[in-house]
C-alpha cells in the first residue's frame, strides 16, 4: 500500500524538512510506503535573489560576505533530502500537470505544516494541490495547520468543498480544529506535529555534532527576538555561559553570540541536543527543545498574545502541561523555574500514542476513536471550569459566589487579578462556572436612546471628567436614602471599589481613572444592602454583567451605570510607576487626577498632587503615562477581544465623553465637558425622565463614531508582550526608561503635524 505524501519539503527551512522527513518515516513505520509528492510551490532556494528592491540587495550583499558558511548550509539541505526524503521522481509545477498525470498511490495524505494557509501562497488562496484536488484517490489530512485564525467569509464554501472530499481529517492545533468545527459542523483531532511523533532517540540517530563549548545556551529566532531579550540576557548572567545563535534570521540577537550560519537539518538537531538552555520563538524550536529535554522559553507571534490559547505554540505546550514556558504571559515561568521532565514524557508518550492511532486508523480507513477532552492536562483536573485568562475580566463574580469561599482573586505577574481555585475547599458544585458571564454570553437587547447630556451645576461638572452625569444620578440615589458604588483610589493610590453614603462624599468617586479597580467583596456587600436600600454601582461593563450574574437577577432597586472603556490598565504597573514616580522626586502624591479639566474639557490634564503643595500636570496623552496607556501597552488581556464592545449594554445607562460634537454643536457647553449617556433600559429611561439635566438627542451612529469602544475592541499593542516580558524580569525604573520614555521632539512635532494615513505608510515602510 502506497501513501503520496502532500507537503512542504522544497524550501530550505528546518521545520519543513524534518516535519516531512518524520511524517515519511512514521507512514513508514506503520507498514505502507510513502512518496512525497514532487511539487513545486513557489519555493526558491537561491543564495542569491532576484533583485526587487534595497531589501533584497542587502540580503545579497550579506550572502556574498558570508557566502562560504551559506554555501555550505544550502548542500547539507540538499544532502540531507537525498539520504532521507523519498521524493518522487516526476516533478509537478501546476495543478494541470497533476491532473493530466497524478502518481500512482492508494491514499493522498496532506499534511503537515501550514499548508492549509491561504495567505501564504502568492494569490491569497487556497492552493487545490495540498488539498489533493487533483485526484479521484480516497484523501486523509494529518495535522495541517491553517496558520490564521479565521477563514475569510469568501474562502469558505472552497474550503467546505475541499474538506467534504477527506475520509479522514486530523489537525495541528485547537485553532484549526475550530475551523473545521464552524466550516462543516464535524469535530475532528488535534494531533502532535509530526516531529513529535518520532522518538527522542530516533532523532538523536540524525543529528550531526559541530565544534562549539560544551555547554551553551542556543538561541533560534525566526524573527526580532523582541521578548525573548531579557530572558537571554538574564540567562546568560545568571549562567555565564555562551551563547550561540543559529540564524533562523541573520542579524545578530546578542552582541556576543556566536553565529551558526552553516546548520543544515542534521546540525539543527545536533545544536538542540547539545544546548543546555534555548530561548526560540519558532515553533519547531519548541518542538526539539521539547524532544532534547531542553530549559526553553519561547514566544509567540506579538499579535497571536492577543489569544496565545489559539496559537499553534500553546496548543502543543498546554498539551504537555508547559504552557508557561510561554514568555509575556502573566503566567509565565520564572528564569529559575524548573521542569518537570517526568510528567512531560509521560504526556507526550500519551498523546504520541493517540497521534500515531489516528494516523493508523486515517490510512487503513477505520474509523477514529473518540478518546474525549483533547489535554491532558485537563483531563486530570478536575477543578471547575472558568474563563480561559485571555478572556477573564477578572469581574470577581465566581470568586464572590463561591458558597464554599475556595476561590481568591490574585494578581498574575503582569499585575492582574485572576481567580484561583483551592481544590481542598472546592466541592465542585459548579456555581462558579454557572454564573461566568463570559461563559454565558447576554442575549442582544434593542439599540438604546442616545444623548448629550451635562450636569446644571458648574461646580461638579468642572470637577468631572465629562459633563458631570454619574453624580447627577449619584446624588439622585442618595436622596432616596440610598447608597453609591464607585472606585476611588486610597491614600496607597490603590484603585478599590467603595460604598458613598453621603454626597459630600462623592467628590472621591467623581472622574475617570485609568486603572483596573478592586472589586474586593463589593458584590456580597451590594447583595446585602440589596434589601433594605437602593443602590447605584458604576463600573465597567465587565464588572456591571459580574454583578448582575453573581445576583442573578435585576432587582428593582438596583440602578447600574457602566462606562465606554478603552480597556482596563494593569493595577500592578500602575502602583509600580506611582511608586517609582514618588522615587524619584523624593516626595509623596496626595492625589491623582487622570482628566483634570484645567484648561478644558477638550485638553485634559493627568494632574499629580504630592503632599508639599506642589502640582505637576500636563495633558495626558502627552505623559509617559498617558501615552502608554493610548498605545493599549497595559491593558488587560481581556480587553483585546472585549464582548461588551457594541450598543448593547448590560448596564440601565452608560456613561462617557460625547466626543465628536461639532463646533457648532453645543458650542456654549463643549469647553465645560459633555457627557455621552444612552439609556438602556425601561428602570432607566423611568429614572432619566425626572432628572434635571441638560441634553439633546443624537443618533446612535454618532455616539459610535466619536465612541469606536462602542463598536469594536481596542487594538492589541504589538509591544505589550515585550513589555511584560522585561516587566517580569528587570527593576521597573529600567521596563519605565525603556517603554515609557517620550519620543524625541523631532517625532513629537511629526506626530502631530502628519496625517493618520501617511504615518500609517511611513511604519509600514520601516518596518
Amino acid at each position: 500500500m502506497k501513501a503520496e505524501l502532500i507537503t512542504f519539503f522544497h524550501i530550505h527551512h528546518y521545520g519543513a524538512y524534518l516535519q516531512a522527513c518524520a511524517t515519511q518515516r512514521t507512514v513508514e513505520s506503520l507498514g505502507w510506503e510513502c512518496e512525497i509528492l514532487n511539487y513545486y510551490v513557489n519555493q526558491n532556494n537561491a543564495l542569491f535573489r532576484k533583485p526587487t528592491g534595497i531589501g533584497s540587495a542587502a540580503a545579497d550583499a550579506h550572502t556574498a560576505l558570508h557566502y562560504a558558511p551559506l554555501k555550505e548550509r544550502y548542500e547539507r539541505f540538499e544532502a540531507f533530502a537525498q539520504q532521507n526524503l523519498n521524493i518522487g521522481s516526476h516533478r509537478y509545477e501546476n495543478l494541470n500537470e497533476l491532473r493530466q498525470n497524478p502518481p500512482a498511490c492508494d491514499v493522498l495524505l496532506s499534511g503537515s505544516d501550514q499548508i492549509w494557509n491561504p495567505k501564504i501562497f502568492p494569490d491569497g488562496h487556497f492552493d487545490p494541490v495540498f488539498f489533493g484536488a487533483f485526484a479521484p484517490n480516497r484523501k486523509i489530512a494529518y495535522a495541517p495547520s491553517f496558520g490564521i485564525p479565521h477563514i475569510p467569509d469568501s474562502m469558505e464554501d472552497e474550503l467546505k468543498g475541499y474538506l467534504e472530499a477527506f475520509s479522514h481529517v486530523t489537525v495541528r492545533e485547537q485553532q484549526g480544529q475550530k475551523i473545521v468545527r464552524e466550516i462543516t459542523g464535524k469535530e475532528v483531532p488535534v494531533v502532535l506535529d509530526p516531529t513529535l511523533l518520532l522518538t527522542r532517540e530516533q532523532w538523536s540517530a540524525h543529528a550531526a555534532a559541530m565544534d562549539l563549548p560544551e555547554k551553551y545556551i542556543l538561541v533560534y529566532c525566526i524573527s526580532k527576538p523582541g521578548a525573548l531579550a531579557p530572558y537571554l540576557e538574564r540567562l546568560a548572567q545568571e549562567t555565564g555561559l555562551p551563547v550561540v545563535q543559529l540564524c533562523g534570521i541573520r542579524q545578530k540577537v546578542c552582541p556576543k553570540a556566536q553565529r551558526i550560519l552553516s546548520a543544515g537539518p542534521a546540525e539543527f538537531l545536533g545544536l538542540f541536543r547539545g544546548a543546555s538552555y534555548v530561548c526560540t520563538n519558532s515553533f519547531h524550536g519548541t518542538v526539539f527543545s521539547v524532544q532534547f529535554g531542553k530549559p526553553f522559553f519561547t514566544a509567540v507571534a506579538p499579535m497571536e498574545m492577543a489569544a496565545p490559547e489559539s496559537s499553534r505554540t500553546y496548543s502543543l505546550l498546554s498539551s504537555l502541561g508547559l504552557e508557561k514556558r510561554i514568555i509575556g504571559k502573566g503566567d509565565s515561568a520564572g528564569i529559575d523555574d524548573p521542569i518537570d521532565w517526568a510528567a512531560v514524557e509521560a504526556r507526550l508518550t500519551e498523546r504520541r500514542a493517540e497521534s500515531l492511532n489516528d494516523l493508523r486508523c486515517a490510512l487503513e480507513n477505520q474509523p477514529l476513536e473518540n478518546r474525549g477532552e483533547e489535554n491532558p492536562a485537563i483531563r486530570e483536573n478536575p477543578l471547575p471550569r472558568l474563563a480561559s485568562r485571555s478572556t477573564c475580566t477578572g469581574c470577581t463574580a465566581c470568586a464572590n459566589g463561591c458558597p464554599k469561599d475556595a476561590i481568591t482573586m490574585t494578581r498574575d505577574k503582569e499585575g492582574f487579578a485572576y481567580p484561583e481555585v483551592d481544590g481542598a475547599k472546592c466541592v465542585r458544585c459548579g456555581h462558579c462556572t454557572a454564573i461566568c458571564p463570559i461563559l454565558h454570553p447576554r442575549e442582544a437587547a434593542p439599540l438604546p436612546a442616545v444623548y448629550a447630556a451635562w450636569n446644571k451645576d458648574d461646580t461638579i461638572r468642572k470637577d468631572s471628567t465629562s459633563g458631570g452625569m454619574f453624580s447627577v444620578l449619584a446624588e439622585d440615589t442618595l436622596d432616596m436614602g440610598g447608597v453609591v458604588f464607585g472606585a476611588v483610589l486610597d491614600n496607597k493610590m490603590h484603585l478599590r471599589h467603595t460604598a458613598c453614603f453621603k454626597k459630600e462624599d462623592l467628590r472621591h468617586l467623581r472622574g475617570a481613572k485609568y486603572v483596573q479597580s478592586d472589586l474586593g467583596e463589593t458584590f456580597r456587600e451590594i447583595r446585602e444592602l440589596l434589601k433594605v436600600r437602593p443602590v447605584l454601582f458604576s463600573g465597567t461593563p465587565c464588572q456591571v454583567d459580574g454583578l448582575y450574574r453573581f445576583l442573578g437577577s435585576r432587582p428593582e432597586n438596583l440602578t447600574t451605570c457602566d462606562l465606554v472603556c478603552h480597556g482596563v490598565p494593569s493595577p500592578g504597573v500602575w502602583e509600580d510607576y506611582i511608586a517609582n514616580l514618588q522615587a524619584q522626586k523624593k516626595k509623596s502624591l496626595q492625589t491623582v487626577r487622570f482628566r483634570n479639566k484645567v484648561t478644558g474639557w477638550m485638553d485634559s490634564h493627568f494632574t499629580l498632587l504630592y503632599k508639599d503643595g506642589s502640582v505637576d500636570s500636563a495633558p495626558l496623552y502627552h505623559t509617559e503615562y498617558g501615552r502608554a496607556f493610548g498605545r493599549s501597552l497595559f491593558l488587560r488581556p481581556s480587553c483585546f477581544h472585549c464582548p461588551y464592545t457594541s450598543m448593547t449594554r448590560p448596564g440601565d445607562f452608560t456613561l462617557g465623553d460625547f466626543w465628536g460634537l461639532k463646533p457648532d454643536e453645543l458650542p456654549d457647553q463643549q469647553e465645560k465637558g459633555v457627557s455621552l449617556l444612552l439609556v438602556n433600559t425601561p428602570h432607566a429611561s423611568h429614572i432619566f425622565d425626572h432628572l434635571s439635566i441638560g441634553r439633546k438627542v443624537f443618533s446612535p451612529e454618532r455616539a459610535i463614531a466619536g465612541n469606536p469602544r462602542l463598536a469594536s475592541p481596542t487594538a492589541f499593542c504589538p509591544d505589550r508582550t515585550a513589555f511584560f516580558a522585561a516587566y517580569a524580569l528587570e527593576d521597573f525604573p529600567a521596563v519605565r526608561k525603556k517603554f515609557f520614555r517620550m519620543p524625541p521632539l523631532p517625532v513629537q512635532a511629526a506626530s502631530r503635524i502628519l496625517s493618520p494615513e501617511l504615518k500609517a505608510k511611513l511604519r509600514k515602510r520601516l518596518k
